[in-house]
């Protein structure tokens, strides 16, 4: 819908893809559909989401085995998006780097997009 002709909107590291892709096998799943939301202090927040099948309309990015679905109203803050899969100490969570993000809060889970006006709901 908006992405740049023979280029994925987003894209995935290795630890990511491996991740999706246990996790489609494991449960059976189509994929995982990302979205964006109103939530947090700086105003939105990545959504997750197991899917049992595709959304025609949805942008679908198939790498390495693991699939990314972006729901319709998100894709425009998403193109360009790196997401990796990190194992802390402590926990285990998927990082977005976007290019998009003009402010994001200190605990890193609420971000504010570059030129979106407040209470845009994207999921």
């Amino acid at each position: 819908m908006f992405g740049i002709p023979g280029k994925a909107a987003v894209t995935l590291t290795p630890a990511a893809v491996a991740q999706i892709a246990r996790l489609m096998a494991r449960d059976g799943r189509e994929g995982l559909r990302i979205g964006v939301k109103k939530g947090g202090c700086a105003g939105m927040e990545y959504t997750m989401d197991y899917v049992a099948e595709v959304n025609p309309l949805d942008e679908v990015v198939e790498q390495d085995g693991a699939r990314v679905m972006i729901a319709p109203m998100a894709q425009m803050f998403l193109i360009g998006t790196e997401i990796d899969f990190e194992t802390g100490l402590l926990e285990q969570k998927f990082t977005f780097r976007n290019p998009n993000v003009s402010e994001a809060c200190g605990c890193g889970e609420s971000i504010k997009f570059k030129g979106a006006p407040d209470g845009q709901d994207a999921a």
